[in-house]
């Protein structure tokens, strides 16, 4: 999934949770919730990967030029969304290949 599809995704939930909170009358404590999520979201979507995730890295490295590319571009510490840009090229390029 792209980050763009995250990001409606993000946009659509934050708007269900506004009329959630026009609907029962607690606009600032909804609001409040929502810039939590926003902010777990983002803090989630950007930290550092576990080892597990280097392990995969390793094992797809090597195999597709453009995988590498994304590779090289994320430098030593690999971010969430950063392995899944690179899955999503290796996986591409395996489906290619069946």
């Amino acid at each position: 999934m792209s980050i763009t599809g995250l990001i409606i995704i993000g946009i659509i939930a934050t708007l269900i949770l506004h009329f959630i909170g026009i609907f029962t009358k607690s606009l600032k404590l909804v609001w409040i919730v929502i810039i939590f999520l926003w902010a777990f979201g983002i803090d989630v979507f950007v930290s550092e990967i576990k080892p597990k995730g280097y392990e995969e890295v390793k094992k797809m490295q090597g195999k597709y030029k453009d995988t590498d590319e994304l590779i090289q571009q994320s430098g030593k510490k690999i971010s969430f969304y950063e392995l899944l840009e690179i899955k999503q090229s290796y996986l591409k390029h395996e489906r290619e290949e069946e």
